[in-house]
């Protein structure tokens, strides 16, 4: 694969990359360091990208590889993002902006409690908006795998933020 291949192939997928690191490492450094090192993996990769049957299957895997890696590693501290989360309602009572920022802060608590795998099928299906075949080809699980899957992560994150939203009450 030439340069001018690579560009139109391979480049137009970063933002995809970035927002599947993002999810899975929740912080921005992380996620642009991990979208730097897939890329240059994949340029390296070049001569045989050719040889795949989907080179966006290839990277969003060598991606979710490296997050993996990245999450693993010992180095790896759990930490907040800085940034803010905005809540765009459209209305302007600052009551029910702060009500839904903090519903927003305890689903992504309860998502974080969810196992990697299915963390990336939801971040895929629900995020990215992946059909339950190009999911298949990515993950190498089956369809009925990952439909078992998704259903299982929604349900224990519904559980796990319930369960968060009535701790809060209390």
């Amino acid at each position: 694969m030439e340069l001018q291949e690579f560009k139109t192939k391979v480049l137009p997928l970063k933002d995809r990359l970035y927002r599947i690191a993002l999810a899975m490492l929740k912080s921005v450094e992380e996620a642009e360091d991990t979208l730097q090192d897939v890329m240059v993996r994949l340029w390296d990769k070049r001569a045989q990208l050719g040889e795949y049957r989907s080179v966006e299957a290839l990277a969003v895997t060598v991606c979710k590889n490296r997050c993996i890696d990245k999450l693993k590693s010992k180095k790896h501290k759990h930490h907040e993002d800085v940034q803010t989360l905005e809540v765009e309602s459209g209305l302007s009572n600052p009551y029910r902006s702060l009500e839904l920022g903090e519903s927003m802060k305890l689903m992504l608590k309860a998502f974080d409690t969810l196992p990697d795998q299915q963390r990336l099928l939801v971040i895929l299906r629900d995020v990215e908006g992946y059909s339950y075949e190009e999911i298949s080809m990515q993950t190498g699980l089956q369809i009925n795998n990952i439909r078992v899957g998704l259903s299982r992560a929604r349900k224990a994150a519904r559980e796990a933020y319930l369960k968060e939203t009535e701790y809060e009450r209390q």
